[in-house]
């Protein structure tokens, strides 16, 4: 029965329209908006990496080998199954022009290249065209980036290896690049015949080979793959097909729009804010209603519910203007959106993260508007009429506080499950909680504050009235700490961490990095190599290893996915090296090294964290697969190995007799000064000409290029974030209208002129938001230390440019919010507001 007259009550409230609920239905649209429209685009994504699998991929299915060719029964096996197959190499080598050199990755096809999709060159010309013989030198094609940087145009001829070629156009679009996955240098396209006796592919050469299947449109690729995996068992072949052409990329999309719908999540928490603020000046309002309804016999579910109806609907209303919004704008954008991405996206209406950021808004209003509710239930008539609000208890019934950490919980649970990573969902929940506590406090302390400083700050009025309007508006002090200080904790937070990983590339690692990384030097040029550097006194040090790269398939003699799970180190191929004896670097943390002259079965020392995450223990067996061969070797030591110096890492080193009769190079780290690297880089290029260089600054350039864009992407949800702060900053601003009306009238009364109390109200916004942005970059600054020191393992250092940034959006944000409200309270007679209180 109650529930009848609650709906009855509600719907007659409601014709009085949206008065009152403007900040709440954009605060809870903004946030529903911000994560639809991160999840459309990141369905727009998969939709077109789907669409257009097999031309990312370059066919219907790839397989793909490391550092050898198929073989002449692999071969028969692809051509059986196929209706046309094609043969690409990849590797990295250095393009010259005189004593120029660059770094460049070569693709080298055949004629049946590309099987799907086409290649676009400058000028329009078809690609056998571009990459013919003519006079005996091959054609060859490469990126604009490339040409200029040594400085080619068309018809100029530079050398690859021992060979020359001729630039015969510009590379300006390879249907398949995308699966090529993150390059150091630009690409240079040539015919793999025509590197015949560029010595770029003797025996050991670090390469892949894959080879594209154009497959009949009935085939079963599921069944195809079992087959295949079948077929060339512990040969060291993987496996790629159409339906999810570019693997890197779909991961890497989808962790980043997960991150960044869970930032989202951080700005409908800020928006949760301007919620319960909205639901609670709502309700204050409503005290004469609600007094009636309980002097006529309303009992506190009537009350509860009528309300609560009124709530739910205009909270439906706001989450269904915000999926609009979020389904939209990605429409519309979307010729925008699609030439800034480096992968086809396909655009429409999916209904997936519409339902998942429709979920998100209902719950968060729900969390934040179940508190002011529940407390207007416990509050006398007696009490609305005299005092609204203070008669009511700070917490709401025990049975509501379970309701809330029910929804709470709930929240995270599909927070976790929508986004595959319940590792990153609770660590940034978490960290949105830990913020929001600390943000809470926070606006505690400011009261307190400035109730004791509005004190002693005698002979100064201005600041006076300023810290004593503070220390007494309890629920405005609050709202713009807890809105505005998550929006700039976010900010923070992500201009921290961005900035200490740049100072951990850019700025630290050149200073412990090597020069140089030469890789693919031949055993027999390893003497001549290593003398042109010992006599040189600019070097300072050289450190050089074998280098083969294997898969690791079994360990113990199961499927290495079985035992260690999606482990990194299982993610494809890895260095491999052996040595008799471990240098004086090598720090071993558990077991022993061999024997100096061992030459039993295979041994392995591995490296001790990558260990102790796969589970892996002293005395296991691990297989690895090398050039097609199975190895297995038990591990009888591990060691510490660092990544972060750039230096020479490798996760797996056996001893020599495992090894060193199959086909390997060396690679090579050069520690020299800066001022002789050119002359390094010249002279063994010119002696080894098959040698890559791979300098260490010019690969953190395109390292740091690729952070710049991450955190572009991130400060945009969190820039979302901050927005919604504002809209509740002028929420509160709003709501402290009247009061600050009647504090001008009273101060005017007294004598002080408009002046004085306009400089009065900038003082309290600047001080608010000062507090605010400081109190964010303390919350950013701990969250940004929190991930640098236990996610990515570097040192912390505030970066002072990204904290002055945020102390003064703070102080910008509020001041602004507030001037806009405080021409109304200026410019309003005494009198009237003075005779409309009595």
């Amino acid at each position: 029965m109650s529930l009848r007259l609650a709906s009855r009550f509600a719907r007659r409230e409601m014709r009085g329209g949206l008065r009152g609920f403007r900040l709440f239905l954009a605060c809870l649209a903004l946030g529903v908006a911000a994560i639809a429209a991160v999840g459309s685009v990141r369905s727009a994504i998969d939709a077109g990496l789907s669409r257009e699998g097999a031309a990312l991929l370059g066919g219907t299915a790839e397989l793909d080998f490391t550092y050898r060719f198929a073989t002449e029964r692999e071969l028969e096996w692809m051509s059986a199954k196929a209706d046309a197959l094609s043969g690409i190499v990849e590797f990295r080598s250095m393009a010259v022009v005189g004593d120029d050199r660059a770094l460049t990755q070569i693709k080298g096809v055949d004629d049946a290249y590309p099987l799907v999709g086409s290649v676009v060159l400058s000028p329009d010309i078809p690609l056998p065209q571009a990459l013919a013989t003519v006079d005996g030198i091959p054609g060859a094609v490469m990126e604009q980036a490339l040409s200029d940087r040594l400085g080619l145009v068309q018809g100029d001829t530079f050398i690859l290896g021992e060979k020359t070629f001729r630039l015969s156009a510009l590379l300006k679009r390879e249907p398949d690049s995308a699966a090529s996955g993150f390059a150091l240098g630009p690409r240079t396209l040539v015919y793999t015949d025509a590197l015949d006796g560029s010595g770029l592919l003797a025996p050991g050469t670090l390469f892949n080979s894959k080879y594209r299947l154009d497959l009949p449109s009935a085939t079963d690729l599921e069944a195809l793959e079992a087959n295949a995996k079948e077929a060339f068992e512990n040969a060291g072949m993987r496996w790629t097909d159409a339906r999810n052409g570019a693997p890197g990329v779909s991961r890497f999309v989808e962790r980043l729009t997960a991150f960044l719908i869970l930032v989202g999540l951080s700005g409908l928490a800020v928006g949760g804010v301007g919620v319960s603020a909205a639901v609670r000046a709502y309700l204050n309002g409503k005290t004469e209603v609600i007094a009636t309804l309980r002097a006529l016999g309303a009992d506190r579910a009537t009350i509860f519910q009528t309300y609560f109806l009124q709530i739910g609907a205009l909270s439906l209303l706001g989450v269904a203007i915000g999926l609009l919004l979020g389904a939209f704008i990605p429409l519309l954008l979307s010729p925008i959106i699609e030439a800034r991405l480096p992968v086809p996206a396909t655009f429409a209406l999916y209904p997936m993260p519409l339902i998942e950021a429709a979920l998100y808004g209902l719950l968060t209003a729900l969390i934040f508007t179940l508190w002011p509710l529940a407390r207007s239930e416990d509050v006398r008539a007696a009490t609305l009429f005299r005092d609204a609000w203070s008669g009511a208890r700070q917490l709401p019934a025990l049975r509501y506080l379970i309701v809330i950490a029910g929804l709470t919980i709930a929240l995270l649970g599909l927070a976790g499950w929508f986004n595959g990573s319940w590792w990153l969902t609770l660590w940034t929940l978490g960290g949105i909680a830990g913020a929001l506590f600390i943000l809470s406090l926070a606006a505690l302390l400011l009261r307190w504050i400035a109730r004791r400083s509005a004190r002693i700050v005698r002979g100064r009025p201005r600041l006076r009235w300023s810290l004593a309007a503070i220390s007494g508006t309890g629920e405005g002090a609050g709202a713009v700490v807890l809105s505005l200080g998550l929006g700039l904790t976010v900010l923070a937070a992500v201009g921290q961490i961005d900035g200490n990983l740049r100072n951990a590339i850019t700025g630290n690692l050149p200073d412990v990095a090597p020069s140089y990384f030469f890789v693919d030097i031949q055993k027999d040029q390893m003497e001549g190599y290593s003398e042109r550097l010992a006599n040189d006194p600019a070097v300072s040090r050289v450190d050089s290893a074998p280098m083969l790269r294997g898969v690791i398939t079994q360990i113990n003699g199961q499927p290495a996915a079985q035992v260690a799970g999606d482990h990194w180190v299982l993610q494809g191929d890895r260095g491999v090296t052996y040595a008799a004896q471990p240098d004086e670097t090598t720090n071993i943390t558990a077991g022993e090294w061999w024997a100096k002259d061992y030459t039993g079965p295979p041994l392995i020392s591995f490296a001790a964290e990558e260990a102790a995450e796969m589970g892996v223990m002293l005395g296991d067996t691990l297989t690895v697969n090398i050039l097609g061969r199975d190895i297995t070797g038990t591990i009888t030591s591990f060691r510490e190995v660092d990544f972060s110096n750039a230096g020479i890492g490798f996760i797996l080193a056996m001893n020599p007799s495992a090894l060193e009769n199959a086909p390997h190079t060396f690679i090579s780290t050069v520690y020299a000064q800066e001022e002789a690297e050119a002359a390094i880089l010249r002279d063994l290029a010119s002696a080894y000409p098959n040698i890559t260089a791979i300098r260490v600054r010019d690969a953190i350039d395109r390292v740091s290029s690729v952070l710049s864009s991450l955190a572009a992407a991130t400060s945009y949800g969190a820039l979302a974030t901050l927005l919604t702060g504002f809209i509740v900053l002028i929420g509160a601003a709003a709501a402290g209208s009247d009061a600050r009306t009647f504090e001008a009238a009273v101060l005017k009364t007294l004598g002080a002129s408009r002046a004085q109390i306009a400089l009065s109200f900038i003082l309290r916004a600047a001080l608010l938001g000062l507090f605010a942005g400081t109190v964010a970059l303390f919350a950013g600054a701990l969250a940004g230390w929190a991930v640098s020191t236990f996610v990515m393992e570097t040192d912390f250092t505030l970066i002072w440019r990204s904290a002055v940034l945020i102390i003064a959006g703070g102080v910008a944000a509020t001041v602004l919010a507030g001037l806009g409200f405080a021409l109304k309270s200026l410019n309003a007679r005494p009198a009237q507001v003075l005779r409309a209180r009595e």
